[in-house]
């Protein structure tokens, strides 16, 4: 039980995720493939909602702030004006792949963050949410089983 409320507390944190605890669980855990590539995209999928839900009511604090509602209306506001086409061009997909590439940066926290500074509706995010942590799951899954000769698929080796 220990290993697993690891798993999760590595899914739970920043930057981190199960891009950290899917390699935790294959290599330092007795639990198998399934369970903790289970255990970590399902952890990662609750933490979605959790996070935009948290950021529009942080926000509507926030707003409540004059200058802050100013400098929020004067630049968040017309960066969605100004990406509106792109959003609508990529969309969810496009979220979904920010969300499913598993490097420093990308991941839940900065998709939700994105998502809602560019207007996307609860609905849309989430979706691009499921997409992008299994996405990553299975990437960080396999790169983890694979070991070294995952990179032999990126890197010729002369």
């Amino acid at each position: 039980m220990e290993e697993i409320l690891i798993l999760i507390g590595l899914t739970l944190l920043p930057f981190l995720e199960l891009r950290a605890s899917i390699p935790y669980g294959v290599f330092s855990t007795d639990l198998s493939l399934l369970t903790i590539f289970m255990i970590c995209v399902i952890t990662n999928i609750l933490l979605a909602p959790l996070i935009y839900l948290f950021l529009n009511y942080l926000m509507e604090i926030f707003l409540r702030v004059r200058f802050v509602k100013k400098f929020y209306d004067k630049t968040v506001i017309r960066a969605q004006k100004r990406v509106h086409k792109y959003v609508e061009k990529y969309g969810l997909l496009g979220l979904a792949f920010f969300i499913g590439i598993p490097l420093p940066g990308s991941g839940v926290y900065s998709g939700a963050l994105g998502a809602y500074v560019l207007g996307f509706k609860f609905k849309d995010f989430f979706k691009a949410a499921i997409i992008g942590v299994c996405i990553a799951g299975v990437v960080v899954l396999l790169v983890s089983t694979l070991g070294n000769g995952a990179w032999s698929i990126f890197v010729k080796n002369v």
